[in-house]
């Protein structure tokens, strides 16, 4: 379902329901179903099932081979940062960075949910981490409720004071999920991400761009705005193009090599990329 459909629902909870639903799979197996002391539900049986484990008296009851499922806890606790900075308002054709950023964290918090993953919500704003929603029971629901509300403004500056003890691990391995267009004067996100990563903690960074922000396909005059201090200024497109174009690979290579370090994984999208497909690729590289 495309970016621009699910906005149109005007509903973040049934938008990141549908693109879970396209997926039925987790970001990790660390949920199992099986041999579980918990009776979570019944499914039908298939090909490969240990016929063991069908209800023979429900069976005999309904003339349906149904397999008990139970389930563990969960061990992960799934930590997502959403960028609120000024420049997360672009957008492109009728999709802005900010709202496809909502439907891709609340759609993986339904796969949390699904798995019985704890989680909780962070957002980064005037220089700061902000803890928007703590883990515990209603989590889910107080995340989606809060991605519905939240907005983006202004700029993010003096990086290096920023408090990380909002982010710090409890007992359950982390799964970090990053979303945001990654934009920085002085490093910001690399020092924030380098500081972040352990053993212990494994980052996954989505970063969402537009395809005007890589190809910069404009032509005539543009009075352009920057998102976070507001200064506007007029110019050609075809007069800034090949610079623009330049320092944007100039951007994504910096960030790719410097990225390259033990437990963080960048997953690049645009506004047109379905975001079950975004997902799902992240799903397949990392064998969650």
């Amino acid at each position: 379902m495309l970016t621009e459909e699910l906005i149109k629902l005007n509903n973040l909870q049934l938008a990141g329901k549908l693109v879970s639903e396209q997926l039925m799979l987790g970001i990790h197996h660390s949920k199992r179903t099986g041999y579980g002391v918990e009776f979570e539900q019944y499914r039908h049986y298939e090909i490969g099932d240990d016929p063991k484990r069908i209800d023979w008296k429900l069976y005999a009851r309904t003339d349906k081979h149904l397999v008990r499922e139970s389930s563990t806890e969960s061990n992960f606790h799934l930590k997502f940062i959403i960028d609120l900075s000024g420049s997360m308002n672009y957008v492109e054709n009728k999709v802005s960075r900010l709202e496809y950023c909502k439907i891709l964290l609340a759609s993986l918090s339904y796969l949390g949910y699904r798995q019985g993953d704890l989680m909780s919500l962070f957002g980064i704003k005037n220089g700061e981490i902000v803890t928007l929603v703590n883990s515990g029971k209603q989590s889910f629901q107080r995340i989606l409720y809060t991605l519905e509300k939240i907005e983006a403004h202004g700029n993010w500056e003096n990086t290096n004071s920023l408090d990380l003890s909002v982010l710090q691990s409890g007992k359950q391995k982390e799964v970090l999920v990053i979303a945001s267009d990654l934009l920085q004067f002085n490093d910001e996100w690399l020092t924030l991400i380098k500081s972040l990563a352990n053993a212990h903690r494994e980052i996954l960074i989505f970063l969402v761009l537009g395809q005007q922000e890589l190809n910069f396909n404009l032509k005539g005059f543009f009075r352009f705005k920057d998102l976070e201090t507001g200064q506007e200024i007029e110019l050609q497109a075809e007069a800034i193009k090949e610079e623009v174009k330049k320092n944007a690979e100039n951007y994504l290579t910096k960030l790719e090599e410097a990225l390259q370090i033990p437990f963080v994984h960048l997953f690049k999208t645009s506004f047109d990329t379905p975001i079950a497909s975004v997902i799902l690729e992240a799903i397949k590289q990392r064998n969650f």
